[in-house]
């Protein structure tokens, strides 16, 4: 029995840190061109500094006996270690399964991420 993990294949939030696409270049020639921005671009959705939830980051750590308090600066630092961590993975996983001609991560993509690249040589046998 296979488990299939949904991901899109194109992404869908806005990333301050990526490059500014083909429309959006666009739309910053027109503003330079004279017209007067009022507001947030319409269509780009407001993007949260972390996309995982905090409070549910810190609990996690409490739940860990070595860890007493929890300061919110650490507290962002996991929780963006995370989203990066989710990111790299699955960008890696997509590569097989794009090589199998879906846009559906399946489990057996994941493993052979962990298997083919050595800094998931950690994760080995946790998918089991």
């Amino acid at each position: 029995m296979a488990a299939t993990v949904a991901a899109p294949v194109t992404p869908t939030d806005t990333d301050p840190d990526r490059c500014v696409s083909e429309e959006e270049g666009r739309g910053t020639e027109a503003e330079e061109e004279g017209s007067q921005h009022l507001g947030p671009v319409a269509g780009v959705p407001h993007s949260r500094v972390s996309k995982l939830p905090l409070a549910r980051i810190k609990a996690l750590m409490k739940a860990d006996p070595d860890v007493s308090l929890a300061s919110q600066e650490s507290v962002f630092i996991i929780a963006k270690a995370t989203e990066l961590f989710v990111e790299m993975i699955a960008k890696d996983a997509l590569v097989y399964a794009q090589q199998g001609k879906r846009k559906t991560l399946q489990r057996k993509d994941l493993d052979n991420a962990i298997e083919a690249i050595d800094e998931f040589a950690f994760l080995e046998g946790t998918l089991d």
